[in-house]
């Protein structure tokens, strides 16, 4: 015996849950997905991550524009599922779709909710200086995230943990809780706790704000790096060679020394903060990848006195 499931999500940190529930042996009925769209460089259409599983699996997609059309609630129902599963999908699900499934829908969230509701819970619990976070498994209601609490996983968040790293490991965590999740709900023993109502929002992070203020104290920059890693990148302005360059920081470590605001006070890539400083241990010059410090050092000789901006 299985579930008859329709599946909701689009990015890569969907796929793995995608993936555990058909190998689980549920049947997933329908994928839905974020419709096609120009791939970075060039105009070829990129298919979402989540498209692209599905289509290996022979599973039918659908990258409806919205879902608050009667055309789009026909088609939905007419999958027929027990429950539909909602990773990291980017619609709105209006209350007709909500209440449609037999068992209801069911989310994976990255966060400990009620804390950090919203579209970017994981890069807010980095940038706060958060050392927990988690996933959890809701059935969904009309609210922003604030649906009672079936499941819940526990992961730690260290100085040396980036947005990508935490994404990865969570997306791993999410796809077995749901798993459990989706067992339960086939044999009648999924247990719902209602949720705190007082919350904080995750809003969507805006790569305007990626630039490098070094005048923050040193912990909160090594937070604003790793919590804008791998993307957009938190970035300054340095002097290579003569010439001004835009630089992504994608890893740094706390470090001792003092000095003003985006100094180098070293030749290791040590930098002052406000307070304290930080060492660049990972970097990416504009049009080239990922390099770590010593390779970049290596082209660039960076020594004192040199200021960052």
């Amino acid at each position: 015996m299985s579930l008859r499931l329709t599946f909701m999500g689009t990015p890569d940190f969907a796929v793995p849950t995608l993936r555990a529930l058909a190998d689980r042996g549920h049947q997933i009925v329908a994928v839905y997905t974020r419709p096609t769209k120009p791939a970075d460089r060039g105009l070829k259409l990129q298919a979402t991550p989540v498209e692209g599983e599905a289509r290996r699996r022979g599973i039918p997609v659908h990258t409806p524009m919205t879902l608050k059309t009667s055309e789009a609630f026909q088609q939905f129902c007419s999958h027929q599922a027990d429950a539909a599963v909602v990773v990291a999908y980017g619609l709105i699900l209006p209350r007709e779709i909500l209440g449609a499934p037999k068992f209801g829908c069911f989310n994976l969230h990255a966060s400990l909710l009620p804390r950090w509701r919203g579209a970017a819970p994981i890069e807010r619990a980095i940038l706060e200086g958060d050392s927990e976070t988690g996933v959890m498994v809701m059935k969904m209601d009309a609210g922003l995230d604030t649906g009672d609490i079936a499941l819940t996983a526990l992961a730690e968040i260290t100085d040396a943990t980036t947005t990508g790293d935490l994404r990865s490991k969570l997306a791993k965590i999410g796809a077995d809780l749901m798993v459990q999740a989706m067992d339960d709900l086939e044999y009648g023993q999924l247990k719902l706790t209602r949720q705190e109502v007082e919350g904080s929002y995750a809003t969507k992070i805006d790569k305007s704000h990626a630039r490098i203020d070094w005048s923050m104290p040193a912990h909160k920059v090594l937070r604003h790096i790793h919590g804008f890693s791998p993307s957009p990148g938190a970035w300054c302005e340095m002097s290579i060679r003569g010439q001004i360059a835009r630089v992504k920081i994608l890893r740094c470590e706390l470090a001792s020394g003092a000095g003003l605001p985006g100094e180098l006070l070293d030749d290791r890539l040590t930098v002052a903060c406000g307070q304290g400083a930080i060492r660049i241990l990972e970097l990416q010059r504009a049009g080239k990848g990922p390099m770590k410090a010593n390779v970049f050092l290596a082209g660039a000789r960076l020594r004192p006195p040199l200021r960052l901006h």
